[in-house]
């Protein structure tokens, strides 16, 4: 499966397992998505299931909360990510704090999906990667998976968590991984090893990092399309660094990148956010703070610029080989 048929996989897994789970959002029934996400799911599990709404972020959003606090367990679809927005205070207000708030006599079960991250040409509208603003909201568990078959077990553990889960979906990998070498041939992901994906219901645990390639010289912290590039231009330098892949960011596994850094003694966080308040800071200082007596050199951070994403300068602001090699010369040379 490509990412979009194994999130497809997991919706259906779950809307036939249990009868509270309802999706909703613009253009995701009878369409099926601006992304064919959710094709076929309305003429399947029918029309209250799978359903559209108004162009209203705030709207979707808070509904869903209705639904959740309600019994339902409501997956709602922004379209981009750079859309999230009016849904913020829904979000964050409600949302994260139902729980706290009702000391534990509701719950918010529900999961936004979302579309994220450039390198489609999208501009400043469609390429934005939000994710540290939400890392930032107690209450509120951020997951960004990095291939088919951890999209679909992530998606489904998400589902089945009993607090909210913002689930963005790099769409730049929708189809394939993306090595960052935009001149070259795009790859499919059915020659990847992460596209073999089981019809069947299966999950991932949240908060449990992986670990793509193993080395000695630097730990690299990513997730998402980055893994891809950051795997690429390791295998193009020859460099022997660990690569880690997130998964998820809250929470997060925070032992698997100590007991990495502490054998490599050099890290580098890449990620496509701005670079100013993005979670690679979050990480940088983590760092710090548990491996400072390992660390041979300060930690790195290859990221997108503290500017709006551009159109025609994409290839620049996203952080492709140059920047990546850059960087990992520099970590190896201190």
């Amino acid at each position: 499966m490509n990412m979009i048929e194994a999130i497809n996989s997991a919706l259906d897994n779950m809307l036939t397992r249990d009868p509270d789970i309802v999706l909703l959002g613009e253009d995701i029934g009878f369409f099926g998505g601006v992304f064919r996400a959710t094709a076929g799911l309305q003429k399947k599990h029918g029309k209250t299931r799978v359903f559209d709404t108004p162009i209203s972020e705030c709207g979707i959003i808070g509904a869903a909360v209705g639904m959740a606090a309600y019994g339902l367990r409501p997956v709602p679809e922004i379209q981009f990510a750079d859309y999230i927005y009016p849904g913020l205070d829904q979000l964050v207000s409600e949302a994260a704090r139902l729980r706290y708030r009702s000391a534990n006599d509701f719950i918010c079960p529900m999961t936004v999906r979302s579309p994220f991250g450039g390198g489609i040409f999208g501009g400043q509208t469609h390429s934005q990667s939000p994710e540290s603003l939400f890392t930032h909201v107690c209450g509120i568990k951020t997951v960004i998976p990095s291939n088919p078959y951890d999209a679909k077990g992530l998606l489904i553990a998400a589902i089945e968590d009993n607090d909210p889960v913002v689930f963005f979906e790099p769409k730049r990998i929708y189809n394939g991984p993306f090595s960052g070498f935009y001149d070259r041939p795009v790859e499919p992901w059915s020659k990847h090893a992460g596209s073999d994906v089981p019809q069947d219901y299966y999950r991932i645990e949240l908060g449990k990092a992986a670990t793509v390639r193993e080395g000695e010289a630097l730990t690299i912290l990513t997730y998402g399309t980055m893994v891809h590039v950051c795997v690429a231009v390791v295998m193009e330098t020859g460099i022997d660094a660990e690569v880690i892949d997130l998964r998820t960011l809250l929470p997060l596994d925070i032992e698997t990148v100590e007991a990495s850094v502490k054998k490599t003694g050099r890290c580098m966080v890449v990620h496509e956010a701005t670079r100013t308040s993005g979670f690679g800071a979050e990480l940088a200082a983590l760092v710090q703070e548990r491996c400072f007596y390992h660390l041979e050199t300060p930690v790195e951070r290859v990221t997108g610029f503290d500017t709006p994403y551009p159109h025609s300068l994409e290839w620049a602001y996203f952080p492709g080989p140059v920047r990546i090699t850059r960087a990992m010369q520099k970590l190896i040379q201190e």
